[in-house]
């Protein structure tokens, strides 16, 4: 299956006939559409039922507010109604074009004020549109149109009353212009706080897209590092067993035999942790199907090391960790006699494991040191290795120091803490 077929994209005609036409499955019908990214996309929806049941409100409504004010205004004819259908058609257009609309329907409700029609629903067109517009973003545009609508109301109400219909019409009352101003300042309340809460949405969603991909960015990394950590000591090890095999090939078959088993052995190891990273992959809400590696498994790491013709030298005893704490330190265990067998001319390796005390519960110190010159790169590898143990490292809190030592050889120094955050990992 393409990605153009899993996004559900193809040709127009495919889903119009199962699902509708597109403005009729986009949401909202004020709403702009808004993308996993918080960015506002500029296609909004056609609001076709809300539009038709406001422009029918609008008019029944003003039909019974006719009556309700015979005598007091004009009654409505013909061009009352072409106003008031104009005032609320012109909403369907609200999402995609909300300043232009707003301001036709502020025009034509003034107009249709101004020609002394009765007081009624039209207020709402404006309401709806002026709504529209401040949740889309254009506030100075919302409070301009409606400052003008309300400077012509005042205008028509208070001075050119005397020369528009209704004839023998007096001037309104400054106690109607209050209620005018509480209506208008309860509108763009209203609008603001809807703003302030889409903003809000927005936000938390884009927050969260981005908490998403981080974790996947995470998660991507971790994965790299296992099969980096797992694939470069095993491949190291089988490399230098071929190697051997090849050269006792025909001298020394039994140890070339040898050999052979070394390499049958690591790539069987490695076969399985890789097993392990994938299984996890494909099932990452299960919990895993065998115990992580730790510092338990450290005499493993030393038949590996002795097999591929390095001996190690451990001092210390792994003191009990958390399972990600023994994991990180196992890793770089891993890993730096992994460098010393690739990268370094020494045939001996020492492991000293110790935990200093001090305040939040200490830390581990791992030191994985070497004696021997560098051959052809340093002795602490020049790839992955060093950044993917700074790395789980830092992930726990704790430092990496790699680098020559001063009697010469390769030193890899971890400090891992073992504070209350880490305690409370191992009892889970």
């Amino acid at each position: 299956m393409d990605e153009q077929r899993v996004r559900g994209s193809g040709p127009p005609s495919a889903g119009r006939f199962r699902h509708g036409p597109a403005w009729w499955r986009s949401g909202p019908p004020w709403a702009a559409r808004w993308g996993d990214d918080g960015e506002r996309n500029a296609v909004a929806a056609w609001p076709w039922a809300s539009t038709l049941l406001l422009t029918a409100f609008v008019l029944v409504g003003s039909t019974f507010a006719a009556r309700g004010q015979e005598g007091e205004r004009a009654d409505l004819d013909l061009f009352a109604r072409v106003l008031l259908v104009i005032a609320a058609g012109l909403l369907l257009w609200r999402g995609r074009y909300p300043v232009a609309v707003l301001f036709g329907t502020a025009t034509a409700t003034a107009t249709y004020l101004g020609a002394g029609y009765p007081y009624g629903p039209v207020f709402l067109t404006v309401a709806v549109a002026c709504f529209s517009a401040v949740v889309a973003g254009h506030r100075r545009a919302a409070w301009a149109a409606v400052g003008a609508l309300w400077a012509a109301h005042v205008l028509v109400a208070h001075w050119l009353y005397r020369w528009l219909p209704p004839s023998g019409d007096a001037a309104a009352s400054w106690g109607q212009e209050a209620v005018v101003l509480a209506w208008v300042a309860a509108i763009m309340a209203g609008a603001e706080l809807a703003r302030a809460r889409r903003e809000q949405w927005a936000r938390e969603r884009a927050e969260r897209a981005q908490a998403a991909r981080r974790r996947a960015d995470e998660e991507r990394l971790r994965i790299a590092r296992e099969l980096h950590d797992v694939l470069a000591h095993s491949i190291s090890v089988i490399n230098v067993q071929a190697g051997v095999g090849l050269a006792l090939l025909d001298s020394d078959p039994e140890q070339a035999r040898t050999a052979l088993t070394t390499i049958k052995s690591a790539s069987k190891e490695a076969l399985g942790e890789v097993r392990q990273v994938l299984d996890n992959l494909r099932a990452p809400g299960e919990a895993p199907r065998a115990p992580a590696p730790g510092l338990d498994r450290l005499p493993e790491l030393v038949a590996q090391a002795a097999s591929a013709g390095l001996t190690v030298e451990v001092e210390g005893e792994p003191p009990r960790l958390p399972p990600g704490t023994d994991l990180a330190a196992f890793r770089i265990v891993q890993e730096a006699l992994t460098n010393v067998v690739r990268h370094s001319g020494s045939r001996h390796a020492r492991v000293r494991l110790d935990r200093a005390g001090g305040a939040g519960g200490g830390a581990l110190r791992l030191c994985v040191d070497d004696d021997g010159p560098a051959t052809g790169a340093d002795a602490g590898g020049s790839g992955n290795g060093l950044a993917g143990m700074r790395e789980r490292a830092a992930a726990l809190g704790g430092t990496i120091e790699a680098g020559p030592r001063p009697e010469g050889g390769f030193r890899v120094l971890a400090v891992l803490p073992l504070g209350a955050a880490t305690a409370k990992e191992g009892d889970r």
